[in-house]
């Protein structure tokens, strides 16, 4: 480390012109700088911007909102956005770009919630298309939705908490006093360091019944009320019970969207009318473009973005003959048209990030509503029971109106006027103020009378009232009757329908692909080729790798699957149409780099199959073996990798598939032969048994070859057939004679 520089040296350093300190190194260890500088930048992400509170807003949607409150825009005239962006700077200072977006968002124009906050005007762009921006603020107008009367009812009766701004000028809600639970009425996502927040929506007159139903029992069926998310741009939801209680339970998980569409015969095209909220119009119809190009949706003639005045619209031109219904399956699998919002409710409770599932979150909402309501009622009990404190200082001067007059008339000095009440009547000093304030037009017994009325009215309520604060039941009857009202007053019908993912009768969209004879080769080093008979006879010599060999030449057909498995006991599967004809005279195309093999990962063996006839058999160096059901790798889905393959206990000595048992020859690295039948062997439908001993081996020993035994392979067969498990035999001299064997 540099020595450290004296005060007289920096102030030379300074004298000179040196910036003092200027070039040396510092040690700061790296766990303070991220404490001190990164970890207070994250906590404001988390707290401040990206995961919303129990209401349902995060802070820039809350300081908009009350901002627009405060400016007498709930139920008046709109006015220009720019405007409104201007005031909320007030309460958030990040910008106006910030505050002009968030307020797009939500609005009504931009069609992104089930239920508004902002009716807008003008162009505020379109939430399913990445293309349509929305015009800057000065054109536009907006103001407060008819709903965001249920979003500040009684905000000015002490029903949250009300903070400081950001310079300490002016008071602002830490969270909105929602009388439904907009948590699940309108998306909400964000992203912070280290986590995210991803809040599906549900339909408002269900999120209240649901709410309803919980208050009433705490152990209600959820999902009998809350059929399951609704999208504001519709769509088709596909209803998987398990998936659905999956994210009710934990608020995790993922729900399928597909689009709607209709068919018009007379032109013979699709119209899609509805997306999923997670793609745009723009990635749909790049997608498709791009399938066509690739030749992989053959059917499709043309594809244009219609949408206009009358919303969004995507036309998709079908070339003659070709049936909508299946064409759609096959988009549906293909492209955006068929899509996953991926949930995540992650809710800031208390200051604090917490993962809830829709029966926790509703608690939570429950619970942050009943103080509200209780924070309302003891404000309102204590505004009556004030004035009723009043009332009864008026009511003692009934009885003598002329003594009040005579007091105040009397009394020499303004001061002693409420003192001499007091003692004349026997009140207080608060009845005392109110009694020497009235008018002397209201000094007779008709407005006297009226006020004092008041008073058995007044102690009703607050008995009312008190007998709330009391009981736990009254509160919960407050919030039901609150819920109800707001169900009937804004709630609206479904808009994303609800297909039931056991009831769908979804035809296999299998890709019609050409059939026809082919060669395929597959070599030492991963190389695979898919030869045409045709050219296979016009062709020369096979182009290979140097030190490369063909290990595996099969005749088949274009329509088979490839089953490539790896020396890390995982199988790739593959289909023959996925590659391209071609010649001896190229090397072909590198398997782990066309299948997207791990590193260091590589291809050993190829199985082709249609029918998923027939077993694979594997000889391991252990000297056992496993005969797996070639239907174990067959999957109902087009997987394209399955894990544990085969058994990782032994290393691999050769493998084979075979339709039917037959003799295999097996050699031992003692040179030992045996000869079996995998009639023997009883066949497992587990792809990762160990299988059964074969070969008996000594220590040190391993398998070291099988092959399928051809007829005269031997001179002496029969001496070398065994019961399984045995040793095998030795070859003598006449099984050496001619051809060396090869061990």
């Amino acid at each position: 480390m540099p020595k450290k520089r004296t005060e007289k040296e920096k102030t030379q350093s300074k004298m000179h012109g040196v910036i003092a300190g200027a070039g040396e190194v510092m040690e700061q260890r790296i766990t303070e700088t991220l404490e001190q500088n990164y970890m207070p930048y994250a906590m404001s992400v988390i707290l401040s911007r990206a995961i919303p509170e129990i209401v349902g807003f995060k802070h820039s949607h809350t300081k908009l909102l009350y901002t627009m409150y405060k400016m007498g825009l709930l139920g008046s005239a709109r006015t220009k956005s720019a405007n409104i962006v201007g005031q909320t700077m007030k309460l958030n200072p990040h910008g106006e770009s910030a505050i002009y977006d968030t307020m797009v968002r939500l609005s009504r124009g931009y069609e992104a919630l089930l239920h508004p906050f902002v009716d807008s005007k003008g162009n505020f762009g379109k939430f399913y298309s990445r293309d349509m921006a929305w015009a800057a603020s000065r054109y536009t107008e907006a103001r407060l939705d008819a709903i965001c009367q249920e979003l500040f009812r009684d905000i000015d009766k002490d029903t949250v908490d009300f903070v400081d701004n950001y310079d300490n000028t002016m008071k602002e809600p830490t969270l909105l006093p929602a009388t439904f639970p907009s948590i699940l009425v309108n998306a909400n996502t964000g992203i912070a360091v280290g986590m995210a927040s991803s809040i599906c929506t549900f339909n408002l007159a269900e999120a209240c019944q649901t709410t309803i139903a919980l208050m009433r029992d705490p152990e209600c069926e959820i999902e009998e009320t809350l059929l399951a998310p609704d999208f504001p741009g519709g769509g088709q939801a596909i209803y998987d019970r398990a998936q659905i209680s999956e994210i009710y339970r934990t608020g995790r998980g993922g729900i399928k969207i597909r689009s709607r569409y209709s068919y018009d015969k007379s032109a013979n095209c699709i119209d899609v009318t509805q997306i999923s909220p997670t793609t745009t119009v723009e990635a749909i119809v790049e997608k498709v473009v791009d399938l066509v190009k690739q030749g992989k949706l053959k059917e499709v003639a043309d594809i244009r973005d219609e949408t206009g005045l009358d919303g969004l619209k995507i036309t998709i031109d079908l070339k003659r003959g070709v049936e909508p219904e299946k064409l759609m399956q096959k988009l549906f699998r293909m492209t955006p048209l068929e899509d996953t919002f991926s949930c995540n409710f992650n809710v800031l409770i208390a200051g604090v990030p917490r993962v809830m599932g829709v029966r926790e979150l509703l608690e939570e909402w429950i619970a942050f509503r009943i103080e509200c309501v209780r924070r309302r009622t003891h404000y309102d009990l204590v505004r009556k029971q004030e004035k009723l404190h009043l009332l009864e200082g008026l009511q003692a001067i009934l009885l003598d109106i002329d003594k009040a007059i005579e007091i105040v008339r009397e009394t020499e000095e303004e001061s002693e006027v409420v003192p001499n009440l007091m003692i004349g009547f026997g009140i207080d000093e608060t009845q005392a103020e109110f009694v020497a304030e009235i008018k002397l037009r209201h000094l007779n017994r008709e407005y006297i009378l009226k006020r004092t009325e008041e008073i058995t009215e007044l102690q009703k309520e607050i008995a009312e009232l008190q007998s709330v604060l009391d009981s736990k039941a009254k509160v919960k009857g407050i919030i039901v009757g609150e819920l109800q009202n707001v169900a009937k007053k804004y709630g609206q019908p479904r808009k994303t329908m609800i297909l039931y993912a056991d009831e769908m009768e979804e035809e296999s969209v299998e890709e019609e692909v050409p059939d026809y004879p082919v060669n395929l080769f597959f070599t030492k080093d991963g190389y695979f080729k898919k030869i045409t008979p045709q050219s296979l006879r016009m062709s020369g010599e096979q182009k290979l790798k140097e030190g490369d060999s063909v290990s595996q030449q099969i005749e088949s057909t274009n329509a088979s699957d490839l089953l490539f498995f790896t020396d890390h006991c995982q199988v790739y599967k593959a289909k023959a149409a996925d590659f391209p004809d071609t010649k001896a005279s190229v090397l072909g195309e590198y398997i782990p780099a066309k299948l997207g093999m791990e590193e260091g990962e590589n291809a050993v063996y190829m199985a082709v199959t249609k029918e998923y006839g027939g077993y694979v058999l594997f000889f391991f160096e252990n000297g056992k073996a496993a005969k797996v059901e070639m239907s174990a790798y067959m999957t109902k889905t087009n997987r394209r990798k399955l894990l544990n393959s085969y058994s990782d206990k032994a290393p691999l000595s050769a493998m084979y598939y075979i339709q039917e048992d037959g003799e295999f020859l097996l050699t031992s690295s003692q040179g030992r032969l045996l000869l079996f039948h995998t009639g023997a062997i009883q066949p497992k439908t587990t792809r990762n048994t160990q299988g059964v001993a074969v070969m008996t081996l000594k220590r040190g020993q391993r398998l070291l070859q099988a092959e399928p035994y051809a007829e005269g392979r031997l001179k002496n067969p029969d001496r070398y057939r065994k019961n399984i498990p045995a040793t095998g035999a030795l070859p003598n001299s006449q099984e050496l004679e001619g051809e060396q064997l090869k061990l």
